[in-house]
């Protein structure tokens, strides 16, 4: 490398850290630590190897970019100005300002080229290797020779903090079995962390450990020796059977006074310590957010480079096009998020004379229907697959000899499991799914809420829904779940009656671009007759008056998933008593909020205000639709080990008990 060259690189990578650190003073709050430190990584990256396109970011063979080190948003929106993305120098002096496009950690704006929501410590890492797996299934799926029409990596920098983090252990593990060679993260390697070193903390050999869980791992001595970056980047990329990391030592705050020091991680540097690092760089102290017409003629060419990158690609495609038409439209049409024709074609309708089925075995004859019409439905299961019914029948198992798999083993990794499979959905082109009982969705509340913040096609399948559970007792009994779950804005969670409500909630979980949580059951449960009782169908509005009275309602049954059976049968105990009971299944709070006033109000008569809920899980969130006047049949403690039905008969799921406190209800008011 020439000097004139040295001198350049020098140039721009202090443009990235100086527009980083005028964006965070001007905020008054921000993390100036890791684009001082970090600039150089994250400028070979970028500029030698990334493949991108500003002028369309979302060209589907981009190489994948995940700053999971959230917290130095400020580096990746400078460097997103700095070769042409949709973030201007006016949104970089409005960092971390109500409204802006450069809050203070990163949101998912595809078209402004953030690939995902980073921030929570960890979570990118984790999204990063589900968009490895993406990347090689698309690929095995729809390359042919001579047409590698998905070919790309997906790269990131992670952090000290990202590192500690369990859910870098749990997804780095299942990168490493799953031998995912396209993934590539730069470790920023500064021993600092909000509470001093790291030798208080973080003492483990970090590059052992990624060893020992099947990585290829590299060290830079020194993180501004950008030749011994791009040489380890080249490696990394050379090595196809095992994901990479490349511990970069870093200085946090390189450049400053504050250099090597905790301050330098989560607070601005201050006027006079900024003067100081402009003073240290030979970087004019005015005006503020400069940036030399050198710097912005080498940044620009990203702008060319992409063009071709992404010009090349197009020709393949059109000649793949050619010789493969149908996979073409196909891989066009996954991009583009559509489901094939006919796809509810073989959907099994169930008959109640099939006899009692739990909605999770329902749910598996239901995703093997779609995954035969629905190529792109691909997922696993948190080493439950036999328990959650979510392998799909005759399809391999993901891996490295058969990368074409669609049944992915996450292994007892649920926190990686939903990590994952937002990456999936993130990359684009594959419907994922993740499946556990549901006492363990607090495995993966993370994911769950990113999946929501995002809103991203995610599915999670709970199963083992209830205190119905039965002997395994109350470690592996939902009871604040169901609430937990629904108090996530932009998460639509679907508890279905019987197994024609599973199928519909299927296909609402299909149809939907954002995510949705199915729950579904242990114990078997009848199938509702359609010819007595409403279409499941009425699941897609939310709620739905499931078996209505002749005359005005005396009371309104509310009952979602394993009780709307248990309120048909109190309904008829009631109807013998001279009571008139609506029966309304209320599988999906979120989808009955979206419905105009007037369904809501048809569904449930504001003039009927003494109603009863009837659900297996806490009675938090249900004053919302019973009123002040209204009461629940719930469970607001731990469960109990022994025979589900026992369990439910004691804790008042019974017709008698159900019939009792309806009763109850009736009298108070009258």
């Amino acid at each position: 490398m020439t000097d004139l060259q040295r001198q350049h690189d020098e140039l721009c990578i202090n443009t990235m850290r100086m527009l980083s650190i005028d964006a965070i003073q001007q905020a008054k709050s921000g993390h100036p630590g890791l684009p001082l430190g970090a600039a150089p990584a994250a400028y070979v990256l970028w500029m030698r190897f990334l493949k991108h396109n500003p002028r369309n970011p979302c060209w589907p063979n981009r190489d994948r970019y995940v700053h999971s080190a959230g917290h130095g948003s400020a580096l990746l929106y400078a460097l997103l100005h700095l070769t042409g993305y949709d973030i201007s120098l006016e949104d970089m002096k409005k960092f971390r300002q109500w409204q802006s496009t450069t809050p203070g950690h990163p949101e998912y704006e595809p078209c402004r080229g953030i690939e995902c929501t980073t921030g929570p410590l960890g979570q990118g890492f984790g999204m990063g290797v589900g968009m490895a797996l993406a990347e090689r299934f698309l690929a095995a799926q729809f390359n042919r020779p001579g047409f590698p029409v998905i070919d790309h990596y997906t790269y990131g920098i992670v952090s000290d903090g990202d590192l500690m983090e369990g859910i870098s252990s749990e997804a780095a593990s299942l990168a490493g079995h799953l031998r995912l060679g396209k993934l590539v993260y730069l470790y920023d390697d500064n021993q600092i962390s909000i509470e001093g070193g790291t030798a208080i903390t973080f003492t483990e050999d970090v590059a052992a450990r990624f060893a020992a869980l099947g990585w290829h791992v590299q060290r830079v001595a020194d993180g501004n020796d950008l030749e011994a970056i791009t040489a380890a980047i080249k490696n990394a990329r050379a090595e196809t059977g095992k994901p990479s990391l490349i511990a970069v030592r870093t200085h946090i705050g390189f450049g400053s006074p504050k250099q090597g020091s905790p301050s330098a991680h989560g607070e601005p540097l201050g006027e006079e310590a900024l003067a100081a690092t402009k003073e240290f760089f030979k970087w004019p102290q005015e005006p503020r957010f400069f940036v030399p017409d050198n710097a912005v003629s080498c940044f620009s060419s990203a702008q060319e480079v992409g063009q071709k990158h992404e010009e090349e690609w197009l020709k393949t495609f059109a000649q793949y096009a050619q010789k493969f038409p149908a996979e073409a439209a196909q891989l066009e049409r996954l991009f583009a998020g559509e489901l094939p024709e006919g796809w509810r074609a073989e959907i099994p309708l169930f008959k109640p004379e099939d006899g009692p089925i739990a909605t999770r075995a329902a749910s598996g004859k239901v995703l093997n229907a779609l995954a035969k019409r629905v190529p792109n439905l691909v997922g696993g299961s948190a080493d439950l697959a036999p328990s959650t019914k979510t392998l799909i029948a005759g399809a391999a198992d993901q891996g490295p000899d058969a990368p074409e798999g669609r049944n992915i083993r996450f292994g007892v990794r649920e926190h990686a499991m939903g990590t994952a499979v937002n990456g999936m959905a993130l990359h684009g082109g594959v419907i994922p799914y993740a499946a556990t009982f549901l006492v363990f969705a607090d495995y993966m509340r993370p994911p769950l809420r990113l999946s929501a913040l995002m809103n991203i096609h995610s599915i999670f399948v709970f199963t083992h829904d209830s205190i119905a559970v039965g002997e395994d007792g109350p470690t592996h009994q939902p009871v604040e779940h169901l609430i937990c779950l629904r108090a996530i804005p932009n998460l639509r969670v679907v508890r279905p009656a019987d197994a024609n409500e599973t199928a519909v909630a299927w296909e609402v979980a299909l149809e939907h671009t954002g995510p949705t949580v199915l729950i579904l059951t242990r114990q078997k449960l009848p199938v509702l007759d359609q010819e007595r009782f409403a279409r499941a169908d009425g699941l897609k509005k939310g709620a739905y008056v499931l078996s209505d009275c002749q005359s005005k309602a005396d009371i309104l049954l509310i009952a979602t998933g394993s009780e709307v059976s248990l309120a048909l049968q109190a309904q008829e105990k009631l109807a013998g008593e001279g009571i008139h009971a609506r029966v309304v299944s209320m599988p999906c709070w979120e989808l009955f909020v979206d419905q105009p006033q007037e369904y809501q109000d048809a569904v449930l008569p504001p003039e009927v205000t003494t109603r009863l809920s009837i659900e297996a899980g806490s009675s938090i969130g249900w004053k919302r639709w019973v009123g002040d006047r209204g009461d629940s049949v719930s469970v607001d403690r731990f469960g109990a080990s022994a025979p589900g039905p026992e369990v439910m008969r004691q804790y008042g799921f019974s017709v008698d008990n159900v019939t009792a406190r309806a009763m109850a209800l009736i009298r108070r008011e009258r």
